[in-house]
């Protein structure tokens, strides 16, 4: 990449940048939500956006940038990612919970939340490929692209597999990373909150969510299978634990930067771990990790 690339492509993401945070700002105004946070400090609310939009912008250019796919598809797959990540997979756990933190978030606020999700990455996500890559579908020198061609039976083992890990990796990241650097203020925020039995099936199924919103990005992806798994992690971690970093009235500081530790690193482990295990076929579970350790041995 050269000098003249480098800075049209610097460009490039500054304005989309400032494009995001209009659409926030869009979003936020039309679905109520700008009512909902007016206690807090409009400074550092302001400040703290701007970053996420720019982080938010980062992610979201890569896969649109090495995608071997373009037109509306692309803007299709993005719209998805987005939203899936950003709103959809949190607020279903904030649903699921609501019962133990109907003190701490108001019911109405919660159809907001969705709203305004959609709105920004459906104004967003066209504003993204028209920039980087323009809204006309264009042809691509054919290419094989063997990726998620598998037999129906490894899609279950697989499948089921991603299901148990990510339900470690849940429980993991919670118990060891979350809870230490919440401390007291876990009790405080949290008081008693106990599980619920169905937390585990809960957290399956969040799985095939997450796995749902992987799946086209590892398929669209050119280049070795590295790049996909970079593109998942960033995604998996940086949409989601980015909006953390927004000082908000109904999470202490406290909590809100633990939870933010907790989900990027998570995520961005998972992401990867998804796309290692989609990115190419196996018979069997041994032969997946017969043949991850001789891709290690050899390396």
């Amino acid at each position: 990449m050269n000098l003249k690339t480098t800075f049209i492509l610097g460009l490039k993401l500054v304005l989309l940048t400032l494009l995001l945070f209009v659409c926030y700002s869009i979003s936020s105004v039309v679905s109520g939500l700008s009512n909902s946070s007016q206690n807090a400090d409009l400074k550092s609310m302001t400040v703290a956006l701007l970053i996420v939009c720019a982080l938010d912008t980062l992610v979201l250019s890569y896969p649109i940038i090495r995608s071997r796919w373009s037109g509306l598809r692309l803007v299709l797959t993005i719209f998805l990612v987005f939203y899936g990540v950003t709103t959809f997979l949190s607020q279903i756990e904030t649903i699921v919970f609501l019962n133990y933190l109907v003190d701490i978030v108001p019911v109405e606020v919660i159809p907001k939340l969705f709203m305004q999700g959609a709105i920004t990455a459906a104004l967003f996500s066209p504003i993204a490929v028209l920039v980087h890559r323009g809204l006309k579908r264009t042809e691509q020198p054919h290419e094989i692209n063997n990726r998620l061609i598998m037999p129906w039976k490894e899609w279950v083992w697989k499948l089921i597999l991603i299901s148990v890990i990510y339900i470690v990796i849940y429980m993991s990241f919670g118990r060891f990373v979350f809870l230490p650097l919440a401390g007291e203020a876990f009790q405080q925020y949290y008081g008693n909150l106990q599980l619920p039995g169905w937390i585990l099936p809960f957290q399956a199924l969040r799985a095939m969510i997450w796995t749902a919103l992987a799946l086209p990005v590892i398929r669209m992806m050119k280049g070795d299978w590295w790049e996909a798994g970079l593109a998942v992690a960033l995604l998996f971690s940086i949409l989601m634990g980015t909006l953390l970093l927004i000082p908000t009235q109904f999470m202490p500081d406290k909590i809100r930067i633990a939870h933010f530790v907790e989900v990027t690193s998570s995520n961005f482990l998972f992401g990867w771990i998804v796309v290692w295990l989609f990115n190419r076929h196996h018979n069997s579970p041994r032969e997946l990790f017969q043949s991850s350790k001789a891709t290690s041995d050899i390396g």
